[in-house]
This record gives structure tokens, C-alpha cells and sequence, in this order.
């Protein structure tokens, strides 16, 4: 094995990012090392990338970005028991203490002391990634490609936001087609939901709502409110359950007018700045039941998202705009900022043989960007 590796790193505080050779990181006894065959692309990447306020104030440079992955475990420590060199695998991006209240009470996903690959210890942008055994997660190879392995980590976000509900025979509204709301208009659709409606302010983006699934799509700019428009398709009725996306104050508060008397709003997206919302009217008279997700649960979540992969429940090959290679990270960053594409996988350009060479190249000339989490999931 060679001691040195290409890595796509956070090295300055600025614009932008480098790609540079590393030393291959070192594992220790409870830790295995994975060579990546692919990295999904976050909208936490790129908020890295452009050095917004959220990035200045949380990561140290230099890092090595990237926490959504697939690949094949090539060693592992001393003490780690049920990982074997030659394992397809992915991870669980939050490292928690094991610990805390929220770890030993089922909700390790809220652990306040959790530490995230990409953002606060090195990453997936790399050929080889150091991973604690206890996030590893083990992949069917003949059921599941690299590409989507590497991008099951964000699915599951909106696997636990969607089925957080009983969705099956109502009526579901998603505003915000981001990744993640698209995500979930497969998940809605598949899970039995009787109607299924997406709205964003991207025509591009209502057009993969549709391949998703979608019954129909609305675009808020596209004259008359569109709390009317969804009424009027749902039969003149308030929608059942209604999944806030993409963090908007003007979709959070059309969240709540749409949804039904006793029917139920999730609220996933993540606002940058604090929303004025008519608390009396739109929630209390309604008999709302509100509920308030982030991130996804550890490990129930990933169960549900392997079954629905694994098993071709969901298809977010669509969703896949471009694999790119090291080299075009710049340019790709570029694309998802003016939002010419959905999901983008970094392939690493030199793989062992077990490790099937995917090709940079464009798989969907689709128009969709993320919902602009400022908040890694």
C-alpha cells in the first residue's frame, strides 16, 4: 500500500478548496480504513467550500471535507471484532460519546457531544478514510451500487423525517425540493401515501419531483397562493401530513396554513434566521401536532434505508446529476451553488481492482440544488 493519498481538503480560510497529497491516515485499535470508491456531496460541503459564517465559526482548517461514503475496508485495528478486510461498507457520520443521557436512552443522534467526519475530524474525500467500527455499516455489493451506498446517509435523513408519520392513505405535502424533499417524495409515494405534492420555486426540481413520484407540483411563483392551489388538488380538503424542507420562512408558515384541523406538520429544514410564525391561528386552533426533526436515528434509521435501497423500494439514481473526480471539485462546488444540479458523487481516480472504476460523466442534466442546510444533518 503506498503511504501517501489525494485528498480534497479545507486548507485555508476562504473561498474554495484544494486538492493536495496526504499522508494515508494512521488507524487506531478500534478503527478500520476504508478505501473510498465514492463521496456524496452535502450541502454542509458546500456552506465549507464558500466560508460562510457557519463555516468560519465551526471548522479548523486544514480538514479533509466529505461524510457521505462508500467503500471496501482494506484494515482494521486491533480490537475491532466484526469488520473484516474486504467489507462493502459505508458509515454513520456521527460519532457519538456513547455516554451521555440522549446515548443511553435510544436518541444517540441528539448526543451534544458528537463529532462529525468531514467537519470536525478528517473525512471521505479521499482514496482512504480512518472510521471508528462502531459507525460502520455494512452494504450488500450485489444490492446496492457504490454511488448509492455513498448517498444513504443523507436518504436516511429523510427516511426518519417521512416515516415519522403514518403516511399511508393520506394526503403529503413536501415544500422544498432539495435533495432531501426529493428524497422524501420517493419514500412518501412508495410507503402508500394517497396523494403526493411537492412544491419549490424551481421548475427543474418539480420535474424530478414528478420522476420521484409525485401526483402534482407547485410553483409558489406561478401566480395565486399555493395553500389554494393544494386545497383545490386535494379535493378541497387540508393536507394530512406536510414536510417542511427547505428551512424557508415563507414555506414554514405556508406549512402550517395547508396542513389540515388535526393534521400534522414535520418541520425539517432549518431556517438561518429566526421565523415569525402566527402561533394561535395556524397551530393552537388547529389542533396541530407539530413535530420538530433533525438528522436521523442511530441505527434504526439505517435498517429502514438499507431495506428500501437494497430492495429497489426507492430509486435515487435519478437524483444523481454527475460523478465527478477530484480535479473538478471547484467546478462542481460551482454547480450546486447556482443549483444546476441535485446530488453530485466525487469518485476517487485510482481504485484497487475490487473497486469498480465509475467514470466522471453526467447521469441527469436535471436542475436541482440542496435546500441550503446550515446545519450538517
Amino acid at each position: 500500500m503506498p503511504t501517501t493519498m489525494r485528498a480534497v481538503r479545507k486548507t485555508k480560510s476562504e473561498r474554495g478548496l484544494t486538492v493536495e497529497d496526504v499522508p494515508i491516515p494512521s488507524i487506531k485499535s478500534d478503527e478500520v480504513l476504508v478505501e473510498v470508491e465514492a463521496a456524496g456531496i452535502c450541502g454542509t460541503d458546500l456552506h465549507i467550500w464558500k466560508w460562510d459564517a457557519w463555516s468560519r465559526n465551526r471548522i479548523k482548517p486544514p480538514l479533509t471535507l466529505g461524510h457521505e461514503f462508500s467503500g471496501t475496508v482494506v484494515e482494521v485495528g486491533s480490537q475491532v471484532e466484526h469488520t473484516q478486510v474486504g467489507d462493502f461498507v459505508s458509515a454513520e457520520s456521527h460519532i457519538t460519546c456513547g455516554m451521555c443521557y440522549q446515548c443511553r436512552t435510544g436518541q444517540a443522534h441528539l448526543c451534544p457531544r458528537t463529532r462529525i467526519l468531514g467537519v470536525d475530524i478528517d473525512g471521505a474525500f479521499a482514496e482512504y478514510v480512518a472510521v471508528p467500527e462502531k459507525v460502520i455499516w455494512l452494504n450488500d455489493r450485489e444490492k446496492i451500487s457504490a454511488e448509492i451506498a455513498a448517498i444513504q446517509e443523507p436518504f436516511g435523513n429523510a427516511v426518519f423525517a417521512t416515516l415519522d408519520q403514518d403516511i399511508t392513505g393520506k394526503s403529503v405535502a413536501i415544500l422544498g425540493c432539495g435533495p432531501i424533499g426529493l428524497f422524501s417524495v420517493g419514500i412518501a409515494k412508495a410507503s402508500g401515501a394517497s396523494y403526493v405534492y411537492a412544491t419549490d420555486i424551481n421548475d427543474n426540481r418539480l420535474q424530478l419531483a414528478k420522476t420521484m413520484g409525485a401526483t402534482e407540483v407547485f410553483n409558489p411563483k406561478e401566480g395565486g397562493d399555493v395553500v389554494d392551489r393544494l386545497f383545490e388538488a386535494n379535493q378541497g380538503l387540508g393536507i394530512d401530513v406536510v414536510l417542511e424542507m427547505s428551512g424557508s420562512p415563507i414555506a414554514i408558515n405556508t406549512a402550517f396554513r395547508a396542513a389540515r384541523h388535526g393534521g400534522s406538520v414535520v418541520l425539517f429544514g432549518i431556517p438561518a434566521d429566526p421565523v415569525e410564525i402566527d402561533i394561535a391561528e395556524n397551530m393552537i386552533f388547529k389542533n396541530l401536532h407539530v413535530t420538530a426533526l433533525n438528522g436521523r436515528r442511530i441505527f434504526e434509521t439505517w435498517f429502514k434505508t438499507r431495506w428500501l435501497l437494497a430492495n429497489k423500494v426507492v430509486d435515487l439514481t435519478p437524483l444523481i446529476s454527475k460523478t465527478i473526480v477530484f480535479d473538478e471539485i471547484n467546478d462542481a462546488m460551482e454547480l450546486l451553488a447556482k443549483g444546476d444540479a441535485c446530488k453530485l458523487v466525487l469518485i476517487p481516480e485510482i481504485q484497487s481492482p475490487r473497486a469498480p472504476k465509475v467514470a466522471s460523466t453526467w447521469r441527469v442534466a436535471d436542475d436541482v440544488s440542496d435546500h441550503g442546510t446550515v446545519q450538517h444533518r
